[in-house]
């Protein structure tokens, strides 16, 4: 395979089917097989994504915090498994270690299942909400733990947002500067910060995420739809991080090389916790978590440690084949306008890295059936009833213009409307998920959920 033809033929289709706007680097032995850079910084399409643009990295921050609490256990100033309550007695949650918070198996409920909260000190108190708000949140509502620590695993937010009040409290320097004097300067990362992508471009080639609304791209403040998101921009730790592509190819060598942390270091780091039973506490798509690594042992490849980052309207992934010295970076910086468009190429990516096929990246369009029989969709129709812990409520189902359309509520809780498309018989995908809805009598299923008509 001629990964260089193969990965740029494939990111023009995702492009033109409107899955990816953004950067990409692929690299193998530290050498670069294939970049570049497609579509727009911003919304009015005025400043083209380059090669050296800026992205927010959303959750693939979190390496980078995990590996700045390394830094403060080798200096002595702290042990992975000091009790948290020893930082902040005022916590109501005993027997969780910073080793529990940086691997997520702490129990300690994600901020953000009461998003609410943080959007009502926003707009009362005029400002956008930091780290210190998160043990105000904690001390004030209480939020019923997940779990005790260490009996489960359950992504948590909150964890590294206390991982970095430890680090200011022990270093007595603020997180943004002792990650640029102990790991980005040493690194030679000279496009990396710690920056709130709220209130203004970080530089003239930055990107920010942007959703979909009404057909045309907005910055999340501008928007209906994530109009409070800026309440969560504020937390340092968590998302806040901003790079380049070439830049975390630099982070792979120095990590590779043992620069800023030893191999023992990276070790402890990419070994996947254990719950207290002894096994391994899976994660996601059966990988393990480490610290501020998801792990996975490819049975051919060796070692694989990955993260994905997502805000409103932004798409992150860093994946390193550590045994086989691959790296793909992929950074997104515009809501794809079709989410199945926007997984296929991923997947088809993370496929190319592995010397495989990738599979043709396909839209809900190019799986539609043309000219489909309507007779039924009459009786789909009406109110249905609301399965339990799922991610995306089907309200009300109803016909518009000749389309089968459908109410919802997202996981936040919020509204929305979309239009099914025909995949099969009496089944229908939409446009902006991986969703597919099947009709049956009187009912309709998502999944193992079967929700009657009311």
């Amino acid at each position: 395979m001629d990964k260089k033809t193969t990965i740029e033929n494939y990111i023009n289709i995702a492009c033109d089917k409107a899955g990816f706007n953004g950067a990409w680097l692929f690299a193998e032995n530290g050498e670069i097989v294939s970049k570049g850079a497609r579509g727009y910084c911003d919304p009015k399409d005025s400043r083209p994504v380059t090669e050296d643009t800026v992205f927010v990295l959303a959750s693939v921050t979190k390496q980078f915090t995990a590996a700045a609490i390394m830094l403060i256990v080798r200096d002595g100033l702290v042990s992975l498994d000091d009790d948290i309550i020893k930082y902040f007695p005022e916590i109501p949650y005993k027997g969780v270690t910073i080793r529990h918070l940086l691997s997520h198996t702490s129990g300690i409920p994600d901020c953000y299942d009461d998003y609410d909260w943080f959007v009502k000190i926003w707009k009362e108190e005029n400002r956008v909400p930091d780290n210190k708000d998160i043990r105000r949140f904690l001390r004030e509502t209480k939020p019923k733990p997940y779990f005790a620590p260490g009996e489960g695993i359950e992504y948590s937010n909150t964890g590294y947002s206390l991982l970095v009040e430890i680090l200011e409290k022990v270093t007595g320097i603020p997180f943004e500067d002792f990650i640029m004097q102990r790991i980005f300067e040493p690194a030679g990362m000279t496009s990396t910060t710690s920056y709130h992508s709220f209130g203004g471009a970080l530089n003239g080639n930055f990107a920010r995420g942007m959703v979909l609304e009404n057909g045309r791209y907005l910055y999340p403040e501008d928007s209906e739809s994530e109009a409070d998101e800026p309440a969560c921009y504020g937390e340092k730790g968590q998302g806040d991080i901003c790079s380049n592509i070439f830049d975390l190819l630099t982070w792979d060598r120095v990590l590779r090389e043992g620069k800023v942390l030893t191999p023992e270091e990276q070790q402890i780091m990419y070994t996947p916790a254990k719950l207290n039973n002894g096994e391994i506490a899976i994660f996601d798509e059966g990988r393990g978590y480490g610290f501020g690594w998801e792990i996975d042992n490819d049975p051919e490849l060796g070692l694989v440690v990955c993260h994905s980052g997502g805000l409103a309207g932004l798409v992150t992934w860093f994946e390193r084949l550590v045994d086989a010295d691959k790296v793909l970076v992929l950074l997104n910086n515009r809501q794809p306008k079709d989410y199945r468009a926007y997984l296929t190429f991923y997947k088809g990516m993370r496929a190319i890295a592995r010397g495989e096929e990738p599979e043709p990246i396909m839209t809900i369009e190019d799986i539609t059936i043309k000219d489909p029989d309507k007779s039924k969709w009459e009786s789909f129709c009406g109110k249905y009833e609301h399965p339990k812990d799922f991610e995306l409520i089907i309200d009300e189902v109803y016909m518009k213009d000749g389309d089968l359309w459908a109410k919802a509520i997202d996981d936040d809780g919020d509204p929305l409307e979309f239009k099914f498309y025909p995949i099969g018989e009496n089944k229908f995908g939409r446009k902006g998920g991986m969703l597919e809805v099947t009709f049956g009598d009187g009912c309709l299923m998502i999944e193992d959920f079967t929700c009657k008509k009311l």
